[in-house]
């Protein structure tokens, strides 16, 4: 049997939303949105919030959640997640973000069970772009992909780029364009490997992290979803975000 847990990495400070895994939305700190969307997930054996802060890590103990205090110094998200996941054994490790308070559980089963594919190393969710206003937002990250689905590159350019006299208004109906999810799911394995690798050139240009893999030689699938995906970055997000309906 695989087993698969999940790893939320939840770092207290952010330079434009400080403090924002507590930030409030309908009365509920975020990261307990986070981490009880996580837990209603089937495929998980664990979930586990790492963090380097007292006051997040008090938070989820009080829901009876698990957690483990890392190091504030770690660089990435990703090095969060993995030095949780050395001292836990599973198959694969789901690294959700948590600034995700909406996440669908059904999303994240569905990326575990993608690694029923051998030829799967790291996988994350991809979704179709409806508007103009998406295309073009450089916070946003636009994907490529080939027939198998795995991305080619990752970008928050707009790509492809459509050549000849198409306004951009008129790109949608020229191509189809997909948005990157930020949540990522790995083979232990390869969460090991990827942690160990020097950032490149593409990563330093575009500051995206993955783009550190693919110039190394490692592929990511790329699972399409209609899953809009909402995270909470600025102050902005989460005065939407205490708009928005739950369930």
């Amino acid at each position: 049997m695989v087993k698969a847990i999940c790893i939320i990495p939840a770092r207290f400070r952010s330079e434009r939303l400080p403090g924002k895994p507590l930030a409030l939305i309908h009365g509920k700190p975020m990261i307990q949105w986070v981490y009880e969307n996580a837990c209603q997930a089937k495929s998980f054996q664990d979930v586990i919030v790492a963090t380097d802060h007292a006051d997040i890590a008090g938070q989820i103990q009080a829901i009876g959640g698990k957690v483990i205090m890392t190091d504030p110094d770690l660089p990435s998200g990703t090095d969060r997640v993995a030095a949780v996941a050395r001292s836990h054994e599973a198959d694969i490790i789901v690294n959700l973000q948590g600034d995700e308070p909406f996440i669908d559980p059904a999303l994240l089963d569905d990326l575990v069970s993608v690694f029923t594919n051998q030829k799967i190393e790291i996988a994350t969710p991809v979704c179709l772009v409806q508007d103009a206003e998406e295309l073009t937002d450089p916070n946003l990250v636009r994907v490529v992909r080939d027939k198998a689905g795995f991305g080619l590159y990752f970008s928050r350019a707009v790509i492809p780029f459509i050549r000849g006299e198409v306004p951009g208004s008129d790109w949608l109906s020229q191509n189809s364009f997909f948005r990157h999810i930020g949540i990522y799911a790995y083979r232990r394995h390869i969460l090991m490997e990827i942690c160990a690798l020097a950032p490149g050139l593409l990563e330093n240009a575009e500051k995206l992290e993955q783009l550190r893999w693919l110039e190394h030689g490692y592929r990511i699938y790329t699972h399409l979803t209609n899953y809009k995906s909402f995270s909470v970055d600025t102050p902005e997000d989460l005065r939407k975000a205490n708009l928005k309906e739950i369930g």
